[in-house]
């Protein structure tokens, strides 16, 4: 086994290294040092804060705040009234904070769940491990190559435990599919294909007259490290909007891509891709945003190809087509020489070739259950030992996901050697794979090295 995989139970020496150490300018807030506050013992309740008190953060920490061994003690948002919710949930215990570098010096905080717009997950995560917490990231884990190599390697530096919200994870329809290709019983897989489409066109997200922000948001920390730009309400609404911007969310790949590409990495065991080719482009909708409306991603790994399809114009789901109305929907086929098994969240079908597949029966389940992708992490917290999604597992579902989006914004295929990490042989694609920060925000590039 990877030591990377599961870090053993230890004894945690090493002090978390403060802001002005990972390169942020004065004069922002130094980040706490790791302290006996911050490493509950197996019996011990767990001090929990929010970052990002929207509708995703708030649902992961409600499955989390419903178990007897989890007090809910900041939240932390840069809208007032966001935050003001979550501690009016939590009344008797929780503190509010607008600036997360405060809430992370807190040592009345053991862990923190981070649901901010995707630009900032990288740093907010890399400071939390670097003040002894550990995370419970959303997805996009990061949007750029840079930034999942160092919040990976932040992970390891100060020995947090991490989980990344992609929660389809724990369900039991990708337990049977895992089994399913590892059966073997769909022969030699040469290709994957994936999917996430739906139907915004022509008007998209919609347009918005550009205004001031609301009285309580803290515009210019909204935007943080990405640029600023004139406040738009449509932009700051949630997740499903910021899809809409490039900047703050790299588009509708980052969004959903971890979900679903994620089967196919577990199932089959994959590394990082050696290739990646991306192409698409804002072809259909016309609304306040500048994301690809289409895109289209291949990536070669040594034994087989991985595909994925973005489609905000058009939601035909092929084989598993059902209702005619335009709806989300979302796919994995795996081709194999025997057969296809295509799949979605919650189901999966066989369709044999001829009568290959006949007389070929589904494995007994051997994946245990999870208790809940949050309850996971709990429970890891206590035994720290990774979970199933840590940084670790997860890198390698990120990786091709920035690497996607490199690809498209240079119109080029990118190639990456997987034992170095590095971008190969394109000294301007390595260039931009590090993220470019809006003053006086920095990069702590430090983090770049394992």
């Amino acid at each position: 086994m990877n030591p990377n995989d599961t870090l053993t139970r230890r004894d945690f020496i090493e002090k978390a290294a403060t802001l002005s150490a990972i390169g942020f300018a004065a004069p922002y807030l130094g980040a706490g040092e790791a302290t006996s506050a911050t490493k509950p013992g197996p019996n011990a309740r767990i001090h929990l804060g929010l970052i990002g008190c929207g509708g995703m953060g708030r649902g992961n920490l409600n499955e989390c705040a419903k178990h007897p061994d989890v007090v809910v003690t900041g939240a932390c948002d840069v809208w007032k009234s966001r935050r003001d919710g979550v501690v009016a949930q939590f009344k008797d215990t929780c503190k509010p904070y607008r600036d997360y570098r405060e809430m992370l010096q807190q040592k009345d905080i053991d862990a923190v769940i981070i649901a901010t717009p995707p630009h900032w997950h990288a740093l907010v995560a890399i400071e939390a491990c670097a003040a002894g917490k550990d995370i419970y990231l959303q997805k996009p884990m990061t949007l750029h190559l840079g930034e999942s190599l160092a919040v990976r390697n932040a992970v390891k530096k100060h020995n947090r435990i991490s989980q990344i919200g992609t929660q389809i994870h724990a369900g039991e329809n990708y337990r049977r599919v895992v089994e399913f290709i590892r059966s073997g019983n769909l022969g030699g897989i040469g290709v994957v294909r994936t999917f996430n489409v739906m139907n915004q066109g022509p008007n998209g997200v919609g347009t918005s007259p550009e205004t001031q922000p609301p009285e309580g948001l803290d515009w210019d920390m909204w935007c943080g490290p990405a640029p600023r730009r004139p406040f738009n309400p449509i932009l700051a609404r949630d997740a499903y909007y910021h899809s809409s911007w490039m900047e703050y969310s790299g588009g509708w790949t980052p969004g959903m891509a971890p979900h679903i590409i994620d089967l196919p990495i577990w199932a089959l065991e994959l590394g990082y891709p050696i290739q990646t080719s991306s192409a698409g482009g804002r072809f259909v909708i016309r609304d306040d945003g500048d994301a690809y409306d289409h895109h289209e991603v291949l990536w070669q790994y040594p034994n087989l190809t991985l595909t994925w399809m973005s489609s905000l114009t058009n939601s035909y789901d092929f084989t598993m087509r059902g209702d005619v109305e335009p709806a989300r929907r979302l796919g994995i086929y795996f081709h194999g020489s025997n057969g296809t098994l295509y799949s979605n969240y919650d189901m999966f079908k066989i369709m044999g070739e001829g009568n290959q597949m006949k007389g070929r029966q589904p494995p007994a389940p051997s994946i245990p259950s999870s208790p809940g992708h949050e309850r996971e992490w709990l429970d890891c917290i206590h035994s720290r030992q990774q979970p199933s999604c840590s940084v670790f597992y997860h890198t390698r579902v990120d990786v091709p996901v920035v690497l996607s989006l490199l690809s498209y914004r240079l119109k080029r295929s990118i190639r990456f050697d997987p034992v170095s990490e590095r971008i190969v042989d394109d000294p301007q694609a390595a260039r931009l794979a590090m993220p470019h920060y809006r003053a006086p925000w920095k990069f702590p590039r430090q983090y770049l090295s394992a």
